[in-house]
């Protein structure tokens, strides 16, 4: 497969511009680096080029592809207020087997929906003196609520150890008093 020199273009297409941050839900916060051209097989093609920090990923997908794949900004203030509510409410974890209640939070997890996302780092925490998590349970809890802190952080714009703290503290909070 051929590819072109690569050629920057505009910095502004279909609503996202270049220095942006938004959310790919497959990998969560990222941020769009530029807008450029490129000649794959053939066929010319806009690419959004996205920087994922934390994974130390670079990430090219096409402008014509962003809705199917979910692209999209960052959640407004209102739908962050929603999933930090969501955090504050009593865990509801499913009497169904394990594997199939993983899949179902892994589902939500890649959705990108942030409510969903604070659903299953709300049901998934574990305080101190609770019982130990699974090694799988723990893995999920982490994905989610990394998650939820890359796009908390990238809103308040303060790092993402800080928003995890935050939710936390919350988590931990809410834990005490729904007992």
């Amino acid at each position: 497969m051929a590819t072109t020199p690569m050629k920057k273009t505009s910095q502004t297409r279909n609503g996202f511009k270049a220095g942006e941050h938004i959310v790919y839900p497959a990998h969560g916060v990222g941020q769009i680096t530029s807008i450029e051209e490129q000649e794959i097989a053939g066929f010319k093609l806009e690419l959004f080029v996205i920087s994922f920090e934390k994974d130390k990923m670079t990430l090219r997908v096409p402008v014509t592809k962003i809705a199917a794949v979910g692209m999209r900004k960052l959640s407004e203030t209102a739908v962050v207020k929603k999933a930090m509510e969501t955090v504050k409410g009593r865990a509801r974890v499913k009497r169904t087997m394990w594997s199939r209640r993983a899949q179902e939070y892994e589902a939500k997890i890649n959705s990108g929906d942030l409510v969903s996302i604070a659903e299953v780092t709300r049901d998934l925490f574990r305080a101190d003196d609770q019982p130990e998590q699974s090694y799988s349970e723990r893995q999920i809890f982490e994905a989610a609520s990394s998650r939820l802190a890359r796009e908390l952080a990238a809103r308040e714009k303060t790092d993402e150890p800080a928003a995890l703290k935050k939710i936390l503290a919350i988590l931990n909070e809410y834990a005490r008093i729904a007992r």
